[in-house]
């Protein structure tokens, strides 16, 4: 079992940033990706960016790619989610996600570990 805690979300205003943090169990996490999810009311959780603990490979979806950024701090088996430029439709519950395996995947089920959620709310 691996557990995973998010944690950093909040209220920000358009435009503004946030730093969201995945804090994972303590030991080697070198044949693990990661990846972050969210799930707005009334919608399916979509992707939203993956990284490769070995070689800190990223992976964005469109919607976020140039504002979000993914990386890791391998001694601290934390994962950041640096969000920049927010918009209202970003308003959404945050997951952390793990799964065995370098190559990076954007589908849910390809994901054997979950954090519980952190809120993230974009106003205007």
């Amino acid at each position: 079992q691996v557990q995973l805690v998010e944690s950093g979300g909040g209220l920000v205003q358009a435009g503004g940033s946030l730093r969201l943090s995945c804090a994972a169990a303590g030991r080697t996490f070198s044949s693990y990706s990661m990846g972050w999810f969210r799930q707005a009311p009334g919608k399916e959780r979509e992707f939203v960016a993956a990284i490769s603990w070995s070689k800190g490979s990223t992976y964005y979806a469109d919607s976020v790619k140039g504002r979000f950024s993914i990386s890791r701090d391998n001694a601290k088996n934390t994962v950041y989610l640096q969000m920049n430029s927010l918009k209202r439709e970003d308003t959404a519950v945050y997951y952390c996600a793990a799964r065995v395996g370098r190559i990076l995947t954007t589908t849910r089920s390809t994901y054997d570990y979950w954090g519980q959620g952190t809120q993230v709310t974009v106003s205007s």
